[in-house]
């Protein structure tokens, strides 16, 4: 089978997984920050203690049978649970066909001259790792302030693994380097901003810096510059917003972690168009 007949595969595959990996994210994004483990003891209602049954336990669709409740005590179950099901599957999908389809053609894409269905299936399960990690830690430092370490520093050794699988591959060992750079320039970069701002930038900002630029940087300049630049300037925005409306006010912690996140899938999706333009747009054609 060719590796553009794939494609149609690959979508559905996403899908299916994307709802499962939802589902397992809600339990992540509950225990990881309370300290508990995320494999034992079996999911139960927090209230009542009753064991969520299998066939409540089907992504988005037990929430709609259930009418939203707990089958035992008839506690309302929080609607985020089905959305983040739903929002992971579509987030796979579109990484998918983002990736699948040579979005970085001659680097990942399977569409481009020379490249094989394997170093691009490497690099979308990474990008899918990102993109499931993306979603647990926004919400867990939306809810508590913090990025746990339980999450960020595994993804340094599944991105490293991933992705210079692809490269070994591929034998693109530029992507590599450039990877190694990406991380060294936005940890030390974090680092400096949370050391010469304490109150403002915290160490699991530095830390979850470290694996943007890891990722960003395999996929080239455009998305790492662009990634970085786009974290500042739509977590500047949200900040003024809050301001502005006086919903907050400059000694109110405000979490940084989902606009670094937001940031990079910036420069993941637009990075090298960006990069590009402003190329051109200071002479400087490629």
């Amino acid at each position: 089978m060719a590796v553009t007949e794939l494609l149609p595969v690959i979508v559905v595959l996403c899908a299916v997984v994307g709802l499962v990996v939802g589902s397992f994210l809600n339990v992540v994004i509950y225990r990881v920050p309370a300290g508990l483990s995320i494999v034992s003891p079996p999911s139960a209602c927090p209230r009542c203690g009753a064991s969520i049954l299998r066939r409540d336990n089907i992504p988005v669709v037990s929430w709609a049978l259930l009418r939203g409740k707990c089958r035992d005590c008839r506690t309302k179950i929080s609607v985020r649970y089905p959305l983040v099901e739903a929002g992971t599957a579509v987030f796979f999908v579109v990484v998918a066909v983002y990736v699948w389809t040579g979005a970085y053609a001659g680097q990942v894409g399977p569409d481009s001259a020379g490249a094989s269905w394997i170093p691009a299936m490497l690099v979308l399960l990474a990008i899918l790792y990102l993109a499931a990690v993306s979603i647990a830690l926004a919400l867990i430092d939306l809810d508590t302030h913090r990025l746990p370490n339980r999450i960020v520093l595994p993804s340094y050794l599944v991105g490293a693994g991933l992705l210079g699988s692809a490269s070994i591959v591929t034998g693109d060992y530029a992507s590599l380097i450039r990877a190694g750079i990406g991380l060294a320039i936005l940890w030390a970069l974090y680092l400096v901003m949370a050391l010469a701002y304490p109150g403002g930038m915290g160490f699991g900002d530095v830390k979850l810096a470290g694996v943007l630029g890891l990722f960003l940087g395999y996929l080239g300049w455009g998305p790492l510059v662009a990634g970085a630049f786009a974290a500042f300037l739509l977590g500047g925005v949200f900040a003024i917003g809050l301001l502005a409306t006086r919903r907050a006010n400059r000694k109110s912690g405000i979490p940084f972690g989902p606009w670094m996140l937001a940031g990079a899938w910036v420069g993941i999706f637009w990075g090298n168009q960006l990069w590009n333009s402003y190329l051109s747009f200071i002479g400087i054609t490629q």
